[in-house]
């Protein structure tokens, strides 16, 4: 049992289990009824999304300095009660199931899922 990193709306892994979209919005010009068929998510879960706020340093930062910036601030919203919660939900369930997490950037290196691969596994999810 594992937990993947994933691109949604990418293939999906073979035995990659439920697929959880942890996005701040749906995926534009989907229908609702066709977000799983489609590979997007199986369920939507933006509690561990970046924070408007956030989604906008990330999506602006130009230089290192401004990815730090990001990725120091998204940290800090995934420190919280509720987000640590979340954390340690989806890692306990990685030892008993297969799923994964993900959002629709290109790249991991440039985008919240690479920190929330690293929460993960400080948490002690098993990770594919």
């Amino acid at each position: 049992m594992a937990l993947a990193v994933v691109r949604l709306g990418s293939t999906r892994l073979p035995d990659e289990g439920l697929r959880i979209g942890t996005v701040r919005r749906p995926p534009r010009g989907v229908p609702k009824a066709e977000f799983a068929s489609q590979d997007w998510y199986d369920v939507w879960f933006p509690n561990l999304a970046p924070s408007p706020e956030t989604m906008k340093l990330g999506q602006g930062a130009e230089t290192p300095a401004q990815w730090v910036a990001f990725c120091k601030q998204y940290k800090a919203e995934m420190a919280t009660p509720a987000a640590k919660h979340d954390l340690a939900l989806l890692a306990a369930l990685s030892h008993h199931t297969n799923l994964s997490v993900g959002c629709y950037c290109e790249l991991e290196s440039r985008c919240h899922r690479g920190i929330l691969k690293e929460l993960l596994i400080g948490c002690g999810a098993t990770l594919r």
